[in-house]
């Protein structure tokens, strides 16, 4: 009976104690807006960003985003777009792609993995999907990144947000997602296109560290 009473008390104070630790406020470091995005990324310069519809904020829950069109010397262009979350316990998730795509009239036709060599650390696996509107294409990458962390399922997402809010007492993340035009219909354009958006992540993505905290 003394046995099963300690036992008892002892899970009444795990309880307490992480119950007291998830009722504390969230405090992530101190990071740069995602506003302060450089122009120039590598031979790639960007032009203003674009504001996003509020009624299209409010569904999106983001806290700091940047969603801007860069253009290499030939003037080929990639779409940028980094959504941050300072935190997801109120309600506010990221929302895949693959949800908010088609809602504009972009279905997906390809979906895959690619693996990304780049500089400072080891290669990242994201997400590759192919995205066409009647005879308009797009190459699409896109991951989800927390704390130094890169991954490209959105369930292993979320099973992270709630691993690191029971051990660091965090959940902000973000969506980091690039698009490249294809520019004729068929496979090799689609490659340049690939190419081109490859190309754009391994320039932007050693700048991340600064706006999305590890």
């Amino acid at each position: 009976m003394r046995i099963r009473i300690v036992i008892l008390c002892l899970m009444l104070v795990g309880t307490a104690g992480f119950i007291a630790r998830a009722s504390k406020p969230e405090i992530t470091p101190i990071r740069e807006s995602l506003a302060e995005m450089p122009l120039r990324i590598g031979p790639w310069t960007g032009g203003a960003s674009q504001v996003i519809e509020s009624r299209v904020m409010a569904v999106l829950g983001v806290d700091d985003y940047v969603n801007r069109t860069y253009f290499s010397p030939d003037l080929f262009p990639a779409h940028l777009y980094v959504g941050y979350y300072q935190s997801q316990r109120s309600g506010d998730t990221m929302h895949s792609p693959l949800n908010c795509l088609p809602g504009a009239g972009w279905n997906p036709v390809k979906r895959g993995h690619i693996t990304i060599p780049v500089n400072g650390g080891p290669a990242i696996e994201i997400n590759r999907i192919v995205i066409s509107k009647g005879i308009e294409k797009q190459v699409v990458l896109y991951w989800y990144q927390s704390h130094g962390r890169v991954v490209a399922s959105e369930y292993w997402g979320k099973i992270y947000t709630v691993l690191d809010a029971v051990r660091t007492n965090r959940t902000d993340a973000a969506l980091v997602r690039v698009i490249c035009p294809v520019a004729g219909t068929d496979a090799a354009s689609e490659a340049d296109a690939e190419e081109r958006a490859v190309e754009f992540v391994k320039a932007m993505f050693p700048l991340l560290e600064r706006f999305l905290p590890a």
